[in-house]
This record gives C-alpha cells, structure tokens and sequence, in this order.
C-alpha cells in the first residue's frame, strides 16, 4: 500500500482537499486531529497517563478531557509542552500506524494522513509521498482573518509562528495550489490527484 502524507498552512484549504478525496476520490483518508482526540478519549490508557502528569484539573466533570484547561497549562511552559507531546505524540503515531495496516489488510491500494504538523515534526518522511496545500501569502492571511475573524495584525502574529509555505512546498512531492475560489478545488484536486504513483 501507498501511503501519502497531506499538510498545509493554517488557513489554505487543507481539510477541504482531504474531504474531497474522501467523499470525491473515495480515498482513506486518516485525520491526524482526530486521532490525537481518540486516543486521550475518555477512559483511555492515553488520558489517564495525561492526569498522572498534569493532574485532576485537565478533566471536565464527565470525565473527558478539558483540552482548554490543558492548553492553559501548557501555552506558556515549553517543559509542560515537551512533557505533553512526549506523552501524545507516540501513541498518535501508534494509532496511525495501526489504522494504516487495517487499511492495508482490507486491501486499500493507498491511504493518506492528513496532518498540519508533518512537516515541522518530519513526520512527513514516514510517507511515501507528500501532498501540500499552499497558497499565495495574502491569500492565506485574508482567509484566516476572515474564518477567525482576527484582525490583520492578530492573523499576522499567527502565521509568523508557523513554519512559511514555501518550506512545506520544498520537501512536496505534489503540489496543490488554492488561491481561488472554493468551486474550484475539486478539478486542482483531481489534477494533484493524477500525478500521484500508486
């Protein structure tokens, strides 16, 4: 089985081209968003390791995860960030891993993980392609303000602390360009879609 990694800046257009594949192309596609929430789900081995680290005040009454409590904790303490990640990210890895090979025993021909992360954390190299989805610069910035309803300064200070699309391009092995309008992303998909060898 083929597999394939999809990444994107915030902000352009990325979880629109894996639902395009899912619903369109009838690809596989595994959410790594979702898959971190899956494994730190309630009554999970992942959330109970999570409690024992930061304590009872991560949870909501129903036992869940407070992701906001949580995320207060460790917005401003790159140790607890460390200590956080170090926890989650094996058992994302793990989950992903295990969900590939059911893939792959059920007989899909490729798969695709979409992740925003992939290509800060390197993940990326663990798939046998790379799909990014990139945009022009002010293209990307006026979307985020809008779907945030930041202004442009906030949207700005956002976007300076992600890694710069053209970074994300340089290691792609396909590329899929989003700067118009949202009609239009299906046919760049399918395009992208082509130049992929499986």
């Amino acid at each position: 089985m083929i597999t394939i990694g999809l990444t994107g800046g915030i902000a352009t257009g990325k979880s629109t081209v894996a639902s395009i594949l899912r619903e369109e192309l009838n690809i596989p596609v595994i959410d790594a968003d979702q898959v971190s929430r899956d494994v730190v789900a309630a009554g999970s081995p992942g959330l109970a390791d999570l409690v024992q680290c930061f304590g009872p005040q991560i949870l909501r009454d129903d036992g869940a995860l407070d992701r906001k409590a949580l995320g207060r904790l460790v917005v401003g303490d790159a140790h607890a960030r460390r200590k956080l990640e170090g926890l989650t990210h094996p058992l994302i890895r793990e989950e992903i891993e295990a969900r590939l090979t059911a893939l792959e025993g059920g007989g899909a021909a490729v798969a695709v993980v979409e992740a925003a992360l992939m290509v800060e954390t390197g993940s990326f190299r663990l798939y046998d392609q790379l799909i990014v989805v990139t945009c022009r610069p002010e293209v990307q910035l006026q979307r985020l303000m809008a779907r945030e309803n930041l202004s442009e300064e906030q949207a700005k200070q956002w976007l300076a602390t992600q890694l710069p699309l053209a970074r994300k391009e340089a290691v792609a092995t396909c590329i899929v360009r989003n700067d118009g309008e949202l009609e239009a992303l299906p046919a760049l998909v399918f395009q992208a879609w082509e130049q992929i060898q499986y």
